[in-house]
Parts: structure tokens; sequence; C-alpha cells
């Protein structure tokens, strides 16, 4: 056997030992969040026991239920048996669900979904136990208030340890550093995904490819740091100091996966795969079986049918329940839109619908009356790619306009569309006629479902992400829509828009 692989020395000890290190600082900070956590838990129980025979809240509604609370009433001592062993399968669960996972990360609606469901299950499992082994000794409110306090502690916990950890790793603090593997098509994704999402805590070190990427589809794109070739990947881990890898080969290179991951296993350093299902249209297919042999179907839009009713229900009922506060929100931007500028306050333009359709789509005009005309003057400043177009300092935009774009706020008049039903609340943002005469063929699918006020693209990057990455997005959507994406995209675009992240 290789004496190198068995014994390393010199820059490969070097790379396994900070991987080490590494490996023992997470275990180090998952430990800390468990002893936190059960910390939590115990303030909860405390908390609890306070708030039923302390505070004796709710008070009984008469004076025979206050005498039978009283004499029922509980020393503190008689529930450790009980939670002692609850706390134990509340970090059982949460391990086990893993919330202590320090990489890969979990997003903060997946860690409140697992403090959730692993509280309301471990409760219901010990109020059935106990009141088989003890009925009516034991207070049920006290379960109640336990395992509301415990989501509540635990839930404000995290929310504001993720604002925290987000606040350093966009300030560069903290970041962990990865090295791409592959520099065009999918990794360029990949690196524009790192470099414009600073708040995932990564940064990029560079990437790899057979040759620097300049140009791309006849465009400039961005210039990252080529580390070498694809045969400088060990070699260039150590220079790098990188801490994960992340393989986004291009297809017809994929057969040197097993190589990548080998060199990777071997110095300790953590990959991640990124298979180029983009080019081949793997993302939009169904897997099925034939004797063992496994088939794909392209995958069928699922907004549409009964489907389609329900978001169309969902639309027109959140609109009118939240009418009252539109309409006020609405004059007033109008009043400040007419005093800051003149020209109209509505801004009316032509959008494409659902289907290729064109429709009048309505917002709050935040550019001067000819910002139209002046366009073609100003395209060689674009900053987006594709057939978009984007200018972080658009010298057309008003002096309200600024703020009504990075708030949103300039969009509201969109909710008569939504009720005209030629846009939905959540969607693919609809796109100006010209930019759809420049469509690639495969993006002409996001065109199949009807657009919308906002969509998965506002809650994760808005403008910051390139333009084939948001519409791969949006045929994600399409194909695999819920009630629940809905609701989880809706509570992912506020944080954004008050952050008015990528929004220009």
């Amino acid at each position: 056997m290789d004496q190198s692989i068995r014994h390393p020395t010199g820059p490969t000890l070097v790379v396994e030992t900070e991987q080490k290190s590494i490996r023992r600082s997470r275990r180090f900070t998952a430990l800390g969040m468990l002893l936190w956590d059960l910390a939590l838990i115990l303030a909860s129980v405390v908390f609890a026991y306070w708030l039923r025979y302390t505070a004796n809240w709710p008070e009984p509604f008469d004076r025979i239920v206050s005498e039978v609370a009283t004499q029922n009433q509980v020393e503190f001592e008689a529930f450790l048996p009980i939670f002692l062993p609850m706390m134990l399968l509340l970090a059982f669960q949460f391990g086990r669900r893993g919330l202590y996972q320090v990489s890969p990360r979990l997003s903060l609606l997946d860690q409140i979904g697992i403090i959730v469901s692993s509280t309301l299950t471990v409760i219901a499992f010990l109020i059935v136990v106990v009141f088989l082994y003890k009925p009516f000794y034991y207070s049920r409110l006290i379960f109640a208030f336990t395992g509301a306090t415990i989501i509540l502690l635990l839930a404000v916990w995290r929310v504001i340890r993720t604002g925290l950890q987000h606040w350093q790793w966009s300030r560069g603090i903290g970041q962990e550093r990865v090295l791409v593997v592959g520099g065009s098509g999918l990794g360029q994704d990949v690196m524009n995904g790192i470099v414009s999402s600073p708040g995932l805590g990564y940064t990029l070190a560079g990437y790899l490819n057979d040759r620097p990427v300049v140009e791309e589809n006849g465009r400039a794109t961005r210039v990252y740091r080529h580390l070498g070739d694809f045969d400088d990947l060990e070699q260039a881990i150590r220079t790098s100091n990188s801490q994960q890898v992340i393989l986004a080969l291009p297809f017809w290179e994929q057969g040197r996966l097993p190589e990548f991951v080998m060199i990777c296993e071997r110095l300790g350093v953590e990959y991640l795969l990124a298979p180029d299902f983009y080019q081949l249209s793997f993302d939009r297919v169904d897997l099925h079986q034939l004797s063992g042999v496994p088939l794909l179907r392209p995958k069928e839009i699922r907004l549409q049918g009964i489907n389609l009713t329900i978001k169309r229900v969902m639309d027109v009922a959140l609109v009118l329940v939240l009418a009252p506060v539109i309409l006020m929100i609405g004059a007033l931007v109008a009043l400040l839109v007419r005093l800051d500028s003149r020209g109209p306050v509505i801004f009316r333009q032509q959008r494409v619908g659902r289907g290729g359709t064109i429709f009048n789509c309505y917002k709050f005009r935040t550019m001067v009356p000819d910002a139209e005309a002046r366009k073609a003057e100003l395209v060689h400043h674009n900053d987006a790619d594709g057939p978009l177009f984007k200018m972080r300092d658009d010298p057309r935009i008003t002096r309200i306009g600024h703020f009504l774009r990075r708030s949103s706020l300039d969009e509201l008049p969109q909710l008569w569309n939504v009720l005209r039903g030629e846009m939905s609340l959540i969607g693919p943002r609809p796109a100006l006629p010209d930019e759809v005469a420049r469509y690639e063929p495969w993006h002409r699918r996001r065109l199949e479902v009807m657009p919308g006020c906002a969509g998965i693209v506002q809650a994760l990057g808005r403008s910051d992400m390139s333009f084939d990455e948001q519409v791969r997005l949006d045929i994600y959507y399409a194909e695999n829509w819920s009630v629940s994406m809905d609701i989880r995209i809706m509570l992912m675009v506020i944080p954004a828009v008050i952050g008015g992240r990528g929004a220009y």
C-alpha cells in the first residue's frame, strides 16, 4: 500500500490536521447548542410550574374547582422523574432529526419545524404515559404550558442565533472557504451563488477548470480566481486552505468524479456534488422503474387543474382580506409619488403572462416619465445578465422611487392584476415581451405558470442571481408547487423585502 496514504506527511498532513480541527470545532459547537437547548428546556419546565401552581393561571372558574386544584397541587420535585426523561427524549429526537448538524446547515424554518414536531411528539407521549400510570394526579395544563414554552424559547433562540450568524457571515466573519471544481456553466452558477450570498457563510477560494473562464455564450462572465486545471485538485485544496469542495463538473467530465471524491476523502475535506442536470434537463424528470431498470419521464407542471383552482382561491381571499390596509398604504404612496415628480402616479407596462399572453401590468411610477425612451442610451450600463436589464444606479429613478423599489411598495397595484386573474401573489416575475423574445428554448418553461407579485427568486436572492439561476428556480417552483411552498415563500420574502437584499 502507498505509504504516503497510510502515513501522510508534509502539506497533506497539514490539511488533514486542519480538517480534524474543523470537525472537532463543529462537535464542540453542536455540544454547546445541545447544552443550551437543555438549559432552555429546564427553564421552560420551571416557568410552566410557576405559571400553573404559583401564579395559579388560569384562575379556576368556580370555588369547587379551586378547592380541587389546591388539593391536587404537586411539589416541583414530583415532576423531576417526568421532565428529566423528557429532556433526554427531546435531546435524542432533536439529534436524530439533525438539529445539531453544523454542516450541512439547516435553514431557520427547518430548525423551527424540527423543534415544533419533536416537542409535540414527546409531550403527547408523556401525557399518555403519565395519565395511564397516575390519572388525575398531575395537571394536564402544565404539560401544555411546558410544550408551548419550549417551542417559544427554542424558536426565539434559533432566530437570534441565526440572525447573529448571518450578520457575521455577511461581514466575512467565520465563513468557510469553498473550492469549486468546474468553471463554466453549472460551475459558474455555483460561484455566482456563493459570491452573491455571503450571508450563507461561504467564501469562494477559487475554481479549477481546464482553462480560465473569460467568456461564455459570447458574453462576459464574472471573473474568479483560477487555481489550475482539474489535475491540480489536491494541490489547490492545500494551497487555498479550502474547507469544502463543490464538484460542479460539466457532464462530459462526470467520469472523473470517483477520482475527485477519492482525493477529498483522502484529505478529509468535505465535498458536495452539483450534478449537471441543468444541461441535460434532468432536473425536470420523474424517476420510474421497469423491472428494476430506472426510467426518466419529463416532470409535469403541478400548477394546473385543481391545484390552480386552490391557488386562485387563496390569492383572491388573501387580497380581499388585506384590502383595507392595502388601500390605505396605496393612497399614501400615491400621494408621495404625485408630490415627488411630475407624471402619472400609476405606470402601466405590457408584460408576458401564462402561456405567452400579453397583459397590462400596473405599478406605482418610480422613474421619470420618459424612462422608456432613455433606456437605449443606458443599455451598456446593464448590471444583469441574459435578456434582463438592471442598473444599480439608474439615473431615471426618482427620489421616492429608490425607496419604493427597495421596499417593493411600487408593486402594490399589481394586486389589481391578481384580482383580474392575470397574476398570482406567488410565482415567477412577469417578463417584458422583448426579454421573452431573447429567451433560450428551455427558458420558456417558466411561462407555463401564472406570473406572481413575488417568487422564490425574491425570497432567495432577488436581482443578485444570474438569469439562468432565476429561471431554474422558477421552473422548480412550477414543478413542485404546494400550498406549504407558497406559505414558506411568503415568510421568506418578508425579511428579503425589509432588508432590500438584491433590490435595485
